[in-house]
Formats: structure tokens, sequence, C-alpha cells
């Protein structure tokens, strides 16, 4: 079978049969609904997003009739343009609150400092220790929810083993976060040692189901303060949003491949590597392993290798991608004309920071030019900010999440080596991300809290 190139455009007709199929996929995830579980020691919620990803993995899988792998690599170029969408959709919800952002003191934005050395310090070495290999940088530079996935495909590629380790952290933190953090948010406030703010302010790690179960959790041992427990994790979880992408961009992600690469000591080898080469001393095994290492060890990725990412030009992917998601958004809240008008400003604003990317040589991607240009567009300073805010929210936050996450399970099959490799790997740097995460954004929101008052 003809396969595509690395970096061979997808046109149409190479993209039609695997659209077909994602659109279906979508369309049952979002007829099965949310269902409920009681496993016991609390209530397990599967969202269509996860039944997607888990239907897109099966017919990648099945040895049948699977998915072929050129269709695999589409689907995997329409989930790093999806993500796109979902920018979007998450800067709407921004701008509205800055001004509520700026009033929130300097608690709040300290604790992100916790979120990500939570991560960094203490889940990489773990995952390190475990042989996780690359996979590392992506699962322990953040607790990976949606806006990673378009931060590693900018810097590694959806193809790498970064972003494979996103993925991994995803999935482990979509099904299992919420319950688990509620479980430590109970203990830790159990414990009574922390002011219930500085809780709710931890409890802000960036995904919304997992901040509303720890909430609830704070709530349940100080019921009299709940109103301002709540208040405070929802503001919380806005600024590391909002903060999360620019620290995870340019601070975490960054100082995780750092100190990955420090505890491997994979530049000191590459080097030693090169000499060796060059003196003709190095046996052939290690020449291979060593140029593996090399390889994987590359991490700012230029314009074209960004491009490489997303092989399904715009004008093939957005109109694909708006039709699942006006498809899933009708099943769920009903159909609209509004809803298609949304989806037709959204697709704009991706080509005007896509346009941005390329006119700054992707020095600034698309990622950051989207939710700085969206969250000021629906501001309180902006003169359209009524327009925006409701054409953007005319569209249902959790229907997009069902698209780039069948996408992503469609094109799991060509990627199913290393996550068996990973396998239950991801499971204690999972729960210690999660911890360390929550722990020490409370503790130092604590101090920052008595500091400010």
């Amino acid at each position: 079978m003809k396969t595509l190139s690395p970096t061979a455009k997808i046109g149409a007709k190479h993209a039609l049969p695997i659209s077909a199929l994602a659109l279906l996929v979508t369309v049952i995830a979002e007829i099965i609904g949310k269902k409920t579980f009681d496993i016991g020691i609390g209530t397990l919620l599967i969202f269509p997003m996860v039944w997607g990803l888990i239907i897109g993995a099966v017919l990648t899988l099945q040895k049948v009739k699977p998915v072929s792998i050129n269709s695999q690599k589409i689907a995997a170029g329409f989930s790093a343009i999806a993500v796109l969408l979902l920018v979007v959709r998450l800067a709407a919800d921004i701008g509205p609150h800055i001004p509520e952002l700026i009033s929130a003191g300097p608690a709040l934005f300290l604790q992100e400092i916790g979120h990500m050395l939570g991560t960094i310090v203490l889940a990489l070495p773990l995952a390190v220790l475990l042989k996780m290999g690359r996979s590392t940088v992506g699962a322990t530079f953040s607790i990976d929810r949606e806006s990673s996935f378009a931060m590693v495909s900018a810097r590694f590629g959806s193809n790498s083993d970064e972003y494979r380790g996103v993925l991994a952290m995803y999935v482990f933190g979509t099904i299992f976060g919420a319950i688990y953090i509620s479980l430590v948010t109970s203990v830790v406030a159990s414990w009574g040692i922390f002011d219930p703010l500085a809780m709710a302010m931890g409890a802000g790690v960036g995904s919304g189901s997992m901040m509303a179960a720890s909430a609830a959790s704070i709530s349940a041992v100080y019921p009299d303060a709940e109103q301002a427990i709540l208040s405070m994790a929802a503001v919380s979880n806005l600024i590391t949003t909002i903060m999360g992408t620019y620290v995870g961009m340019f601070v975490a992600l960054p100082l995780a491949n750092k100190v990955y690469n420090v505890l491997t000591g994979a530049k000191r080898k590459a080097a030693a590597a090169t000499v060796a080469q060059q003196e003709g001393t190095l046996p052939d095994q290690d020449r291979a392993l060593t140029q593996l290492e090399e390889d994987n060890a590359q991490f700012a990725q230029d314009a074209s290798e960004v491009g490489a990412v997303e092989n399904v030009p715009l004008w093939v992917s957005l109109p694909v991608l708006s039709i699942m998601g006006i498809a899933t958004a009708s099943i769920s809240e009903g159909f609209s004309f509004q809803l298609v008008f949304s989806y037709v400003v959204i697709c704009a604003l991706i080509v005007v920071g896509a346009y941005l990317a390329k006119l700054t040589k992707n020095k600034i991607p698309s990622l950051i030019w989207l939710t700085t240009i969206v969250a000021l567009l629906c501001s309180p300073i902006s003169p359209v900010a009524d327009f925006f805010v409701q054409t953007l929210s005319a569209v249902p936050f959790l229907s997009i999440t069902t698209v780039v996450l069948t996408c992503a399970g469609l094109s799991l099959g060509k990627d199913i080596g290393l996550l068996k490799k990973i396998g239950w790997k991801i499971v204690p740097v999972g729960l210690v991300a999660i911890t360390a995460s929550f722990i020490l954004a409370t503790i130092i929101a604590e101090f920052a809290l008595g500091f400010w008052n």
C-alpha cells in the first residue's frame, strides 16, 4: 500500500474516509452520552469524549479491518487542529473575567508555581526512574489538560513520544482525576492545617471536573465557607487555564525538557557519541541507539515542522471538524443556525491565528495568538465583547472535547507500541502528579495569603 510522506499535503480525497468515520464515531459517542458508575470508593463519570476515544482506539486496534496507517496519520492531523477549536472556546470564557483576575491578588497567581513544580519536581523524576523515555516530558510538565495537546504539538509534533505522554496522562486524568483528587482533598482538608481558601486555590488545577470535585470535598469539611470556597476555586481554575497556557509553553515545558536531559544525561551522551562517531570508535548498535536518543531529544521545532504536525490543510480540516462539532452539539443541545454561525466565526479566528503565527515564523505560535486575541475580544474593554461572547459561547465546550479525543483515538493504533511500553507506569506517575500539584499549590497559596493579608 502506498504511504504518504511525512510532509505530504493531504487533500479532500485522502481525508474523506477517515472524516466520515470520525463523524460516525462522534455521533455514536454523543448518543451514548454521560454515564455514571458506582465503583465503591466514589462515582465514576464517563463523558462522551471518553467514549469517542475508546471507540476510536478500538477501531484502530482491532485486527479484522483496522483503520489504515495513512488514515490514522490524517486523524492525528485533525486532532492537532481540533485543539485550536478548543483554545478559541476556552479563551471566550477567559475574556469576561479579566477584571476579576486582576483584582484577585498575588496569591492566586503564585499558586500556579505550585502546580508547575509539583509535577516537574516529583512526578518527572518518578517517570525517569520508571524508564518512561521521552514520554516523560509530555506526561509530567503539567497534569495535561486540553491546551497541553496544542503546546506539545507545537514544540515536538503530534507524532512524538512527548505527545503520546500527554495523551496517556490526559486519559488517566479524564477517567480517574476527579475521583482521586476528591479523595486527596478530603484527607488534606481533614488535617485542619490549611486555610480552606488556600486549598480552594490549590483545587484550581486547570480541569473543570477536578476543580469541582476538589472544591466539593473542601466545602464538605468547611460548610460555612462553601460559597467563598467555590468562588475562589473557580477563579483559581480560570487563572490556571490562562497562565497555564503561557507558563506551560514558555516555562514548564522547556524546564521539564531540561530536567529530563539532566536526569538522563541525554546531552552528555549525545556529545560523547558525536566524538566517538568522529573517531570511528562507536559500535554500530550503540550508534543506532544514540542516534535515536538524539532524534528524540530535539526540542524547539521550526515553522515547517509545525506545519507537518498539521499535515491536513485548514481548508480541508476546518470544514470536517466543524461538521463533527455541529453534529455532536446538536445531539446534546439541539441544532440551531446560531451554532453553525459560531463555527464559521471560530474557523475565521483560527485562520487569522495561523496567519499571524506564519508572520512571526512561529516564534509566537497560533495557540498564543488565539488565546490572547479571543480573550481581548471578549473582555469588558472590547466594543464587540457581547457579540463574541454570545457567539462563541453558543458552542458547548464538551462537544469540542469529544471531537478532539475522537480524532486522537482514531490515531492511537499507530502509537500502541509506545503506549504499551508506558502501560502501568502512567498510573503511579499520574497519582503523584495530581497529588503534588494540589498540595504544593495549596502550600504556596497558604503562605501567599498570610503575607498578602
